[in-house]
């Protein structure tokens, strides 16, 4: 968090969030920072550092020094009288993504506010489609394992229903150029409420014990920063005080420490205020993305996918079992059919339509980019089956392989789909489509 940026003439058609003057850091420093902002925010770059991440862990967990690996892992550290003495793995799940959350909490605060979800009749579709691209993957989860008779994996019925809105958008950056930029909209608002939807699971469904008086002192904290936000100055060294006691405060509730992160971004204001150029919202996610996009995100997946298929027996014997063939074929087919079948009963038997210059063909390469789980997955995953390793390491192999499947049949079907003529109703709305921007146009993606 940090101090609203004074505007500077000099500087700002340079950097739309320049700092506070008497900083005392010169242009070149400027030009530096903001160069290595707009790479670790690139969607591609923070594709590349999830995959980047996850294939060393796999790779040293699978070599002959895995041992080192896995100390690492659970090398605990912190204050035990504040009960936070944690692992390196478990700082990473229950600390870092909840910076990840936090973004996440500031994005869906824009969007409810100022962006795509303002409106429910032009986010009506993607909403509904995120809904039945989570039901159908957890019914599919549930009916496998259900078959198989392994009742100790029916409480990874969640583990499907994620999307990785980071890894997702990667691809439709590197494949879907050429393709109207509401096929981009329409996944964005797809995974913006799946991530909503998942946020709810895991408070509802993942909390074990409930400690009430910490709840309460949390969402002290929680109102203390929302006010302190909303001031006409905001200062790092109150707000940071604040946001990390909501944190230790909910972590001790029992309920999982990253929803303190979306509850804080979801305080802070969408429309700008006290003659600023932009809403706080945006000036925070400006400051936190790149430590979210390029530290909380590739450490979380360096320590969540170090899968030891070796001493598991092998990866067939791992995708053989039961949690692991229900993931698979929770995120592609469930995916697919819950997105594209969702939407094809919505705007058929009510008023609702896609938007302009998208059409039903468009949102294969879509449920195939809402199958790729990848980091809230992993997270699931994780806190499904606290201390069963067996079904852990099954499931985390699985989320891997699925997502890696799904990230390969997007991009195949987005190639498909962007060589193929497109009509002027492509949303079959009877208008004009009148599509002036594409995915891949360096004005409107800077947007």
């Amino acid at each position: 968090m940090s101090t609203e940026p004074d505007s500077n003439p000099e500087t700002d058609h340079d950097d739309p969030y320049p700092l506070p003057s008497g900083t005392g850091i010169g242009p070149s420093t400027k030009r530096a920072r903001n160069k290595a902002r707009s790479w670790v925010t690139r969607e591609t770059t923070g594709g590349a550092l999830l995959i980047g991440a996850a294939a060393i862990a796999l790779i040293w967990a699978n070599s002959p020094w895995r041992e080192a690996y896995f100390s690492l892992a659970e090398t605990t550290f912190g204050p035990e009288a504040w009960h936070l003495n944690l692992s390196l793995t478990t700082w990473a799940a229950d600390g870092l993504l909840a910076i990840f959350f936090f973004v996440v909490g500031l994005e869906l605060k824009q969007e409810f506010v100022a962006g795509s979800l303002r409106n429910p009749k032009e986010a009506g579709v993607p909403m509904l489609a995120a809904v039945g691209g989570m039901a159908v993957p957890a019914i599919i989860f549930a009916v496998i394992v259900a078959i198989s008779g392994d009742s100790a994996a029916a409480d990874g019925w969640a583990i499907p229903t994620a999307t990785d809105i980071a890894f997702a958008l990667a691809v439709l950056a590197v494949f879907g150029k050429g393709l109207p930029t509401a096929v981009r909209t329409f996944l964005l608002t797809l995974a913006v409420v799946d991530d909503l939807l998942a946020i709810t699971i895991i408070a509802i469904f993942y909390t074990d014990e409930l400690h009430f008086g910490m709840l309460g002192l949390s969402l002290v904290a929680i109102a203390a920063f929302a006010f302190f936000v909303r001031r006409k100055k905001m200062h790092w060294w109150i707000l940071v005080p604040l946001a990390f006691a909501a944190w230790t405060l909910m972590h001790a509730s029992g309920i999982h420490a990253t929803i303190a992160g979306v509850l804080l971004g979801f305080t802070v204001p969408a429309i700008a205020k006290f003659g600023e150029r932009h809403p706080r919202t945006a000036s925070l996610e400006h400051t936190w993305r790149p430590i979210s996009a390029g530290i909380a995100l590739p450490i979380f997946a360096f320590f969540a996918a170090g899968i030891s298929v070796v001493d598991a027996g092998g990866l067939g014997e791992l995708l053989a079992e039961p949690v692991a063939i229900a993931i698979i074929t929770g995120l592609i087919l469930g995916k697919i059919v819950g997105v594209l079948g969702v939407t094809w009963i919505v705007t058929r038997i009510t008023p609702l339509r896609l938007a302009p210059g998208i059409g039903v063909r468009d949102l294969l390469p879509v449920g195939f980019l809402a199958g790729i789980g990848f980091t809230v997955s992993l997270l699931i995953s994780e806190l499904s089956f606290p201390g069963d390793h067996e079904h852990t390491d099954a499931a985390k192999v699985a989320i891997l392989v699925a997502s890696i499947a799904a990230a390969i049949m997007a991009a195949i079907s987005l190639r498909w789909d962007t060589r193929n003529a497109r009509t002027d109703d492509m949303n079959l709305d009877g208008k004009p489509d009148n599509v002036e921007h594409y995915i891949g146009d360096p004005e409107v993606w800077e947007k």
